[in-house]
């Protein structure tokens, strides 16, 4: 039997769910990591290390993490009211660090060109575009978070995947952050940090 991945991929067929699947697995996670690259190409334009510094570049970190862990789950477990919760609550809690993310740039004087506030439009609006995609695929679900679950046995727990996405699919999704996100943030961070030690060690010489 092939599974879940092979078969979305190979579009055997034309049922919708599956296109739509078909579109959040190989359309919109992928080219999520497009305008994150880019946004992390204006950090190093505007020298974030020498403005809003390892504040912000932790601010980013902390972005990454609230869409990160939703989606970990997404791939390995079942759509429950539980896994629909995570995601709406990292979402919320996605956009509220985005603005705070903006107005720590602004009072640092890093210049937010409209380039790069066009880039933060895609990285908002992602997360809502699959988030609605996904409870379009799972209404019953939505339906049962609305009750709270109730009369579903395993609403509040995690259930793994009962046609779980192929080895192949996790690893390249897992190399592709590994490239596009882990790396260049994590250098973005490193590069802030030690901005910020050679300025105390500056200001120490200076007294």
């Amino acid at each position: 039997m092939r599974d879940r991945a092979a078969e979305i991929s190979a579009g055997t067929t034309v049922d919708v769910g599956d296109a739509t699947t078909r579109y959040l697995l190989y359309g919109l996670l992928p080219s999520w990591f497009v305008p994150g690259l880019a946004d992390w190409m204006m950090h190093r334009r505007t020298r974030i290390e020498e403005t809003s510094g390892t504040k912000e570049s932790l601010i980013h970190s902390l972005m990454m993490a609230e869409v990160g862990l939703p989606i970990a789950l997404t791939l390995r477990y079942e759509v429950n009211p539980l896994l629909l919760t995570v995601q709406l609550g990292g979402a919320a809690v996605h956009e509220a660090t985005a603005l705070w993310d903006v107005k720590t740039a602004v009072d640092s004087d890093r210049e937010v060109k409209p380039l790069e506030q066009h880039i933060h439009s895609f990285l908002e609006s992602l997360p809502f575009g699959a988030l609605a995609a996904l409870m379009c695929l799972h209404a019953d679900q939505v339906k049962s978070l609305a009750r709270g679950g109730r009369g579903q046995e395993d609403a509040w727990r995690l259930v793994p995947r009962r046609r779980p996405l192929s080895p192949g699919y996790l690893t390249g999704i897992g190399a592709a952050i590994g490239a596009c996100v882990l790396l260049p943030y994590g250098e973005e961070l490193l590069r802030c940090l030690r901005t910020a030690r050679a300025r105390k060690k500056l200001s120490r010489k200076g007294r």
